[in-house]
């Protein structure tokens, strides 16, 4: 991961000393991560651990240059989708979903009328596209808003980690 800091009006990379180091990720974070790097490859956006509303957590919620917005759930094997009852109620918060699995995940059991990435620590692969479900404009506006917002709060929480800020 690079961070860059502002030094007056110009942009560089930090000191060897500033980057933050490697800690172990829990095999769930390992898929956000290979989703997240796939998502910049293609010119996308996307945000871990983002809740659209109270109650619902995706683990990545993604824009696309058109303005899509994408659902990614990440499960690291059957027991991870068996145990999540919730994964519908995303369906009216993005205009795609996609599972994001592991590549020994047994695929067949993933609900036809949704994509497929095959997903690892460093990247990812999409096997099948998610149907377009359109969202509303209004509800998409706010999505938007609600992203950048939680986005530039979490930035700002890296660069002043003492600072009182919350994904709100």
């Amino acid at each position: 991961m690079c961070f860059w800091f502002v030094h007056g009006n110009r942009m560089t990379h930090p000191p060897e000393s500033a980057v933050l180091p490697d800690f172990p990720l829990l095999p769930g974070q390992r898929l956000q991560r290979g989703v997240l790097r796939h998502l910049a490859s293609l010119g996308m956006a996307g945000i871990e651990e983002f809740t659209p509303e109270r109650g619902l957590r995706v683990d990545v919620m993604a824009l696309t240059p058109k303005g899509e917005v994408w659902v990614i759930e990440c499960k690291s094997s059957l027991a991870d989708f068996r145990a999540d009852a919730k994964w519908q109620g995303y369906l009216p918060w993005c205009d795609r979903f996609f599972w994001a699995v592991p590549p020994a995940f047994p695929r067949a059991v993933l609900p036809d009328d949704t994509g497929i990435l095959l997903a690892d620590d460093f990247g990812a692969e999409a096997l099948r596209a998610a149907p377009l479900t359109p969202l509303a404009g209004a509800r998409r506006r706010a999505l938007i808003l609600r992203m950048a917002m939680v986005a530039s709060r979490r930035l700002a929480a890296l660069r002043d980690p003492g600072a009182a800020i919350s994904d709100g």
